[in-house]
């Protein structure tokens, strides 16, 4: 499902205009990056928590040249679905 197929889902399933599902969906998006900048968890009861990782620096190899390479440390994005949620998809 892309984008558009989600907007046209939510604004059907909540009885609202497209435009408004988009409205939506670009502040739920641009609200949960903000709050996870900010080192910030965002959960939902029933649903998952998203939240920002560490991930340390370590060493690689260049598969072309063989060469090693140093990889840095970064954030990353993680999103852990809960119990229920993941119950509903298993039924």
């Amino acid at each position: 499902m892309n984008k558009n197929e989600f907007i046209a889902r939510v604004a059907e399933n909540a009885g609202m205009k497209k435009s408004d599902a988009d409205k939506f969906l670009d502040a739920f998006i641009a609200t949960v990056k903000e709050a996870m900048a900010n080192g910030d968890k965002v959960q939902f009861i029933g649903f998952g928590t998203f939240e920002v990782k560490d991930r340390e620096a370590k060493e690689g190899i260049n598969p072309l040249t063989m060469e090693k390479i140093q990889i840095p440390a970064s954030k990353v994005p993680a999103f852990k679905a809960s119990k229920t949620f993941k119950d509903e998809l298993n039924k």
